[in-house]
């Protein structure tokens, strides 16, 4: 499921922002990318979003911004600003241009400027905790967001294949009339009417609209939309379940359709079939 959630705080000149955002996957896959001065901390930062995040591809982000009196004291490796002015002077020199900004240039090339050992204290690690905390809460409530939406649509759906079963229904008691009239007709151009024993004929009439019967698949299918939606009730992380249960559903409405015999039924039967695709792509985004 995707999901996305941003926090910042401003502590005394330092501005730490904490970015999460997620794509759908079977599985959790976390990727963290941490300043060096929290990287002691990534174990426990990735324990924390696997306990709230269940699945998803997930990118977790902590970046500081300090500005002004918040920017620690630093060095400057004199002998190596000695070094890189000297040949800057003398390339100058070479090309005759002015040389003026040599010093300025010197003092941004690499190694310079050396900075101390950053450490994180316990009350900065704090304040990156609450604000993790309030990215993550920013997250889910995106999640629930859009979990919202999903299910609406879910039941929207399952709705559909339960009209369509109601609708063929309708249709199913229409089918004996007409294999009756189809079977009579083919029978009565192949041998004649005398020919026939209608004792024969109503036996194995019978025997194969039994064959066609779908009352079990029907209370089979009702059966499993009704459990899809007491599943989508409960208050845990049921997507996998939800897709077994399509698996089922699936599985009666392609039985109904190879048993339907009948232009009308095929067609309501392709209408459920429609919906179902769509609802198992659907369950791709739910936990």
């Amino acid at each position: 499921m995707t999901g996305y959630g941003i926090a910042s705080f401003d502590a005394g000149g330092t501005k730490y922002t904490v970015e999460i955002k997620s794509l759908n996957s079977k599985f959790l896959e976390l990727s963290l990318r941490l300043p060096k001065i929290f990287s002691e901390k990534e174990f426990q930062l990735r324990n924390d979003c696997s306990k709230q995040i269940e699945r998803g591809k997930v990118n977790l982000s902590i970046n500081t911004e300090q500005t002004g009196s918040a920017v620690k004291a630093a060095g400057i490796d004199k002998e190596l600003l000695k070094h890189y002015y000297e040949q800057l002077k003398a390339v100058s020199n070479e090309l005759n241009e002015p040389t003026g900004n040599l010093l300025q240039l010197a003092l941004g090339l690499p190694e310079v400027i050396k900075y101390d050992e950053e450490t994180v204290s316990e009350d900065e690690w704090k304040i990156v905790e609450k604000t993790f905390g309030q990215a993550m809460a920013d997250f889910q409530q995106f999640r629930k967001d859009e979990g919202a939406v999903l299910e609406k649509d879910i039941k929207m759906r399952i709705g559909i294949i339960q009209q369509n079963l109601k609708n063929i229904e309708v249709e199913e008691p229409k089918r004996v009339p007409l294999i009756r009239e189809r079977l009579n007709q083919f029978l009565t151009e192949a041998d004649g009417v005398s020919n026939i024993d209608q004792n024969r004929f109503e036996q194995e009439l019978i025997y194969y609209i039994d064959k066609l019967d779908i009352t079990e698949e029907k209370t089979r299918l009702r059966s499993h939309c009704d459990y899809f939606f007491a599943t989508l009730k409960e208050a845990d992380a049921n997507g996998k379940k939800l897709g077994f249960i399509t698996q089922e559903i699936g599985r009666e409405i392609n039985t109904i359709g190879s048993k339907a015999n009948d232009a009308a039924m095929q067609q309501l039967v392709v209408g459920m079939k429609e919906e179902l695709e769509k609802i198992k792509e659907q369950l791709l985004n739910v936990l």
